[in-house]
């Protein structure tokens, strides 16, 4: 027998049983927290904690000050993210909103211009559109949640001025192909690779095929300093823009340049947004980023057990990446397709493991376009949902469940086993999900 059939064989014996589900009145699987970051479940180090004393010790918060830039803890972490994701330039910001933000606005994206972006994401990125006084354009997304070229080409418009592509919840895009019908098109492609931080796809860091990406070191993100966030980008007059965007006053963009001289004139001419990210989360950052690999590799490694032990199961649907490894594994999402989503989300939240319909009518869940209400003033919901039918329909089935990189295998067997016994069950009395 091998790994896999083991594992299996062994997670089915458990999730088969006839003994009624958590939310009917029976045992749940687990009694104890389901790990999340927001219940402290973070993948941070004593070294790390050092790193942002090492910093505060210092007395020395901001990242202008006497020292030169490359010596600094902001100038050092961006110094090391270039060298990771193998770009030219990065900045570090307050969000990863703030960093989607600053590369529209540095590219020179004419205020009002339409930019298209897929209707499921998270608020921040038709937020991040709307803060650079651009107009999203929501998409569809195909079954897998990524969003769909052929809808694109299908709502495409001499008003859209760049493309937003969204590796949602870990999973990358086909970023490649939208690449290409971007130069078609004569517009920019951005990345908000906020969601998927380090993922890869066919052996290309999610966020360096636009040009610009923009990520998130919030709490729930593969780094983690709380709050905030990093642009990159091999475009030198636009990073030279976002720096001075982001709060490079009084010539302080030249810091930024210390190879070679800086490409803007005078940066008088744009307006200062103070978007810098403090010398404080940088250190954190930087102690975290000499571990991110291994915290990828434990992303990976829940996600493919936990999907290795539930592909076998009838009833519910995995959603696929567009390449072979091409997520980062920190959300496990599935459609139940029938009807009975939320209750299977009901039913996983009863048994122990904190889930949630993406597509809920009673959870205002920001990833649900229909939330957006900023963008819909006065519509009703049913007319908003009447854009993005297809996408509609698919959040209205997919149930997400978080995977933090600290799971033990026996967390991730308690999923497997709560998703099997609420899949037999739903197929036992409903004869079968269609």
């Amino acid at each position: 027998m091998t790994v896999n059939e083991d594992l299996v064989a062994r997670t089915s014996d458990a999730g088969d049983s006839d003994a009624p589900l958590a939310i009917d009145g029976g045992v749940p699987v687990r009694t104890t927290p389901w790990p999340t970051y927001d219940k402290g479940a973070v993948f941070v180090q004593p070294e790390d904690e050092e790193a942002a004393m090492r910093a505060i010790r210092s007395h020395l918060f901001f990242r202008y000050d006497y020292r030169p830039y490359t010596e600094t803890e902001c100038g050092q972490f961006e110094r090391e993210l270039c060298d990771y994701f193998g770009t030219q330039h990065a900045l570090a910001v307050t969000s990863g909103t703030a960093a989607l933000a600053l590369a529209i606005m540095a590219a020179g994206i004419a205020p009002g211009s339409l930019i298209a972006c897929p209707g499921f994401t998270f608020v921040a990125t038709p937020s991040a559109i709307v803060l650079a006084g651009c107009r999203p354009l929501l998409v569809e997304v195909t079954e897998d949640l990524h969003m769909d070229l052929a809808d694109l080409r299908r709502r495409w418009t001499p008003e859209i001025k760049a493309i937003m592509v969204v590796h949602m919840r870990g999973f990358g895009s086909d970023v490649e192909a939208l690449t290409d019908f971007a130069a078609e098109m004569g517009v920019p492609l951005f990345e908000d690779a906020v969601p998927a931080l380090g993922a890869e796809l066919n052996g290309r860091k999610l966020g360096t095929f636009g040009l610009a990406g923009g990520f998130s070191t919030q709490s729930d993100k593969s780094l983690n300093s709380g709050e905030g966030g990093f642009m990159l980008t091999n475009d030198s007059a636009l990073y030279a823009r976002a720096v001075v965007l982001a709060g490079a006053y009084e010539g302080r963009v030249g810091r930024h340049f210390t190879d070679g001289p800086q490409p803007l004139d005078t940066d008088l001419s744009l307006p200062l947004l103070s978007m810098r990210m403090d010398e404080i989360r940088a250190a954190l950052l930087r102690s975290e980023l000499v571990r991110l690999p291994q915290r990828l590799a434990c992303f990976h490694r829940n996600y493919d057990y936990v999907a290795t032990g539930l592909a076998d199961v009838e009833g519910i649907w995995i959603r696929q990446p567009v390449a072979p490894g091409a997520y980062l594994g920190e959300a496990f999402i599935f459609r139940v397709p029938g009807g009975q989503a939320q209750w299977f989300a009901d039913a996983l939240c009863a048994e122990g493991i904190d889930a949630r319909l993406l597509g809920s009518a009673r959870d205002t869940n920001v990833r649900a376009f229909w939330n957006w209400r900023f963008l819909f003033p006065g519509a009703e919901v049913d007319e908003i949902k009447a854009q993005l039918p297809v996408t509609t329909g698919y959040l209205e089935d997919a149930v997400d469940v978080a995977l933090s990189s600290t799971l033990s295998e026996e967390d991730c067997d308690d999923l497997i086993t709560a998703v099997r016994r609420i899949a037999r069950s739903l197929q036992q009395h409903s004869g079968g999900v269609g």
